[in-house]
């Protein structure tokens, strides 16, 4: 028989959140499954690590699940250092980050720790994806992913990602007879338009709360936002390399000398 890939699951809602468990129950019908969540919501934490603090991480049992669970108080991008360098005692063939709670399309994957826990995968070699639900609320509907996590992570493990990409996969907020297929797309040029809402609390003392509207700038066909947008699942193949490529001919004909 050969041997079951290890398969390590993370994400930002917190270990407890009903998107890893559902991602967890995939994965189990896949592969040996390790888990390390953070004990608690960071969601919006980006690729934020613990440097100027401890870290405590606790071995858990959520349900009757075949995984191992463990439990940190860091950053998702903590978890998966922690996981990799300390607790497993070989190389993960995948890395898993999700269900997320709410969409990471478009430029949300910049500051989103569901993506960073994948990215940090990405950079330790280790193929990874995360998956993110359009639907913010704690009770969201997970029931409809599953047939897609389950193939979009097979086919991971089977064909492999090239180096330095990682997956950012999205499902639209839909029943599962309603989602159309799988769309492989770019990431939507688009942001958010913010403001700080500005109160004063009892004490006088003044405090801003970050409000804000997503705008999507990009009318493409071929990006995730139409994807979402039109009922497909959309699949965006991302870099961490930050490299401005098509930049670095111009930057040579400047002249830096005084």
């Amino acid at each position: 028989m050969s041997k079951k890939p290890l398969i390590l699951v993370t994400n930002d809602d917190g270990i407890t959140a009903p998107g890893i468990r559902t991602l967890i129950e995939v994965m189990t019908t896949i592969g040996d499954v390790v888990v390390v969540a953070p004990d608690s919501p960071q969601s919006g934490m980006g690729h934020a690590i613990t440097i100027d603090s401890t870290l405590h991480v606790e071995k858990v049992t959520i349900d009757n699940g075949p995984q191992e669970e463990y439990s940190c108080s860091g950053t998702p991008a903590d978890c998966v250092k922690f996981g990799v360098k300390q607790l497993l005692n070989r190389r993960p063939d995948l890395c898993v980050s999700g269900i997320n709670h709410g969409s990471n399309s478009s430029i949300n994957v910049i500051y989103s720790g569901t993506m960073s826990a994948a990215i940090e995968a990405g950079v330790e070699g280790i193929p990874a994806i995360g998956f993110s639900l359009c639907d913010y609320k704690w009770s969201a509907n997970f029931e409809a992913c599953k047939a897609y996590v389950k193939t979009i992570a097979k086919n991971v493990l089977e064909n492999g990602l090239d180096s330095g990409t990682v997956l950012n996969v999205n499902f639209p907020k839909l029943d599962k007879k309603h989602i159309k297929g799988i769309k492989i797309c770019r990431q939507a040029k688009a942001n958010w338009e913010e403001e700080f809402d500005k109160r004063t609390n009892p004490q006088g003392r003044e405090y801003y709360w970050l409000t804000g509207k997503f705008v999507n700038l990009d009318y493409g066909e071929d990006t995730d936002e139409w994807a979402l947008s039109n009922g497909f699942v959309s699949v965006v193949p991302i870099q961490f390399d930050l490299t401005a490529h098509h930049s670095i001919q111009e930057l040579n004909t400047w002249k830096f000398e005084e």
